[in-house]
């Protein structure tokens, strides 16, 4: 059924609604130019670049691919992350990519997570590149659509953590480049968080990308 539903989804574009593509060269467009250093009001710590602003096509596609089971657009969406990744990695060291968490209840309800999803599927055009899904979301954290900025930190703040068996990171080459991936920078609080989780233990995060900004 999910299958079923992806295919009929899949002949309009996710972006603007045309006929026949589930992702249209111009929407593509919106997404493949190089990536802007952005500035959260929470900092992270690290560089963040965002492949675009949360709005239009790009907004309208992360959207399908959250709530309205787009599962055909981790592909297209991969390959923007990719083509942001190559513009900003070191090709002489492997790069690894962690998806940031999400809450266990919203990823049954979208059948997955689709930022893993688009990390795998841009790790897939990198040579020498992985996903390591390291990171997990604690009990207790509310929705964060609402909340202002200093509520979102209080909703996250100590709630992300590696998960059981991620150990020290010992699994990652000691030249890694570690970039955390994930699909919009609102506040970057789950950015902050997800970096000092990562740095508890023992794996530096060199940056963070975004496919939106907002």
């Amino acid at each position: 059924m999910r299958t079923l539903l992806d295919l009929i989804l899949a002949t309009a574009c996710a972006g603007c609604g045309a006929v026949g593509v589930g992702w249209c060269a111009d929407c593509a467009a919106t997404l493949m130019r190089p990536p802007m250093r952005v500035r959260p009001r929470t900092d992270p710590g690290v560089p963040c670049w965002a492949l675009g602003r949360y709005a239009g096509p790009a907004r309208r596609a992360l959207l399908a691919g959250k709530e309205h089971g787009r599962r055909d657009l981790a592909e297209p969406l991969g390959l923007a992350l990719a083509d942001g990744l190559a513009r900003l990695r070191d090709d002489q060291r492997p790069l690894i990519l962690i998806p940031a968490p999400s809450r266990r209840v919203a990823a049954r309800r979208r059948g997955g997570d689709p930022v893993a999803r688009a990390a795998r599927a841009a790790a897939r055009w990198l040579p020498d590149s992985r996903v390591i899904p390291m990171l997990r979301v604690w009990w207790g954290v509310r929705d964060s659509v609402g909340l202002t900025v200093g509520e979102r930190q209080h909703n996250l703040r100590g709630r992300i953590v590696a998960r059981p068996g991620s150990g020290t990171g010992s699994e990652i080459a000691a030249n890694a480049e570690v970039v955390l991936v994930d699909d919009v920078l609102t506040t970057g609080a789950t950015a902050r968080e997800s970096v000092r989780a990562l740095d508890r233990i023992g794996v530096p995060v060199r940056a963070v990308l975004v496919t939106c900004s907002a």
